[in-house]
């Protein structure tokens, strides 16, 4: 990790109003990225000069508030299906002053149409519809631009299977395994792993002499 990433652990660490976030996602049992997980999302969009981002997958507008928070300049698209988590998000967006970065969508990803292009897609919705929200929005992808997918170790079920204690823990981990699978065979992309947070997938068009 570079330098840069201490520099991102002080902004989280003095945000009151962020630790709010982060209180409030525990009390409730809202899932949000873990910490290492958006310090090194928060870094990718840095050191790429992301500018223009989409999120499926809003929760409480955690990750969509840390991602504006890393410069003035960037634009943030989220979607959230839930109305209450929705207008919960548009509540906490607001006390961050984040609603001129910040555009919030309440509707389902899969029935959403988008004609822009972005820097960086960002997936941390429904597990089972990964593959479907890759699919729909990759043409939505700028040239150089990257798909990023939380959660592909559901809290360490998919790599020991001995964890697994309900039927739809189970069928959540069949899931997220066809995903995995779908990105390693994938002939558009490339996918990279970084054992951080919940484990990020790093998906990046292939070169086209690859």
């Amino acid at each position: 990790m570079h330098n840069n990433y201490k520099w991102y652990i002080i902004i989280v660490e003095k945000g009151e109003k962020v630790k709010e976030l982060e209180d409030y996602a525990k009390e409730y049992n809202i899932p949000i990225m873990q910490k290492d997980g958006i310090l090194y999302l928060c870094n990718y969009i840095k050191e790429n000069n992301i500018k223009n981002i989409l999120e499926i997958g809003s929760a409480i507008g955690y990750s969509a508030i840390m991602m504006a928070k890393v410069s003035k300049d960037i634009k943030v698209t989220t979607i959230e299906k839930d109305l209450e988590r929705y207008t919960l998000a548009v509540s906490n967006i607001k006390k961050q002053e984040l609603d001129n970065q910040i555009n919030i969508i309440n509707a389902d990803a899969v029935d959403i149409n988008l004609s822009d292009k972005y820097d960086l897609i960002f997936i941390d919705a429904a597990k089972g519809k990964n593959t479907l929200f890759f699919n729909k929005f990759k043409d939505n992808l700028s040239n150089q631009g990257t798909i990023i997918t939380d959660n592909l170790s559901f809290h360490g079920l998919v790599e020991d299977p001995r964890l697994v204690k309900t039927k739809n823990q189970r069928g959540i981990v069949n899931k997220i395994k066809s995903y995995i699978e779908f990105l390693d065979t994938n002939k558009e992309f490339t996918t990279t792993y970084t054992k951080v947070g919940d484990t990020i997938a790093i998906s990046k068009r292939r070169d086209s002499n690859d």
